[in-house]
């Protein structure tokens, strides 16, 4: 057990999930409807929500872990590891708000949402995906300090 929990897919899955969900229920008053849901729809609803943030997380690591030629470049990260890292997560998040506002319209911002050209995505999700994974890099790596590097 403990070396399925020394994987950093895991750690990076687990922190992302604690992290992205704590941030989708800050940023409810910006989306249309959400701060008056019920409060199981609009946890279940949040709950959603962070497991595809936990999947642009896993996402961006496997790529930059690919770039890098190691699953452990966040233990001493270059500076492109963790723009790439952002990367992933910010041009993932741009693409899925941008379907789920424009053509499913599955979310619709509220008069709080500030937008950000040239898409008009919602700058809340914008800083989620700069400072979520910040603090999820910074916390994986402090937790995986000791476990042997093997790729």
């Amino acid at each position: 057990m403990s070396r399925i929990l020394n994987l950093p897919e895991v750690n990076f899955a687990f922190f992302s999930f604690v992290f992205h969900f704590v941030w989708e229920f800050v940023q409810v008053p910006t989306y249309a409807g959400m701060a008056e849901m019920a409060h199981w729809p609009a946890t279940l609803f949040c709950a959603r929500a962070t497991v595809g943030d936990v999947g642009f997380a896993l996402t961006a690591y496997w790529i930059t872990s690919f770039a890098a030629q190691s699953r452990f470049w966040f233990r001493t990260p270059q500076r492109w590891q963790i723009a790439l890292f952002l990367a992933v997560g910010i041009a993932l998040t741009v693409a899925f708000e941008w379907y789920y506002i424009n053509i499913s319209g599955y979310l619709v911002y509220s008069d709080l949402m500030p937008l950000v050209p040239p898409f008009g995505t919602g700058l809340s999700p914008l800083v989620q995906w700069i400072l979520v994974p910040i603090l999820v890099l910074f916390v994986t790596r402090r937790q995986l300090g000791g476990v042997a590097q093997a790729s």
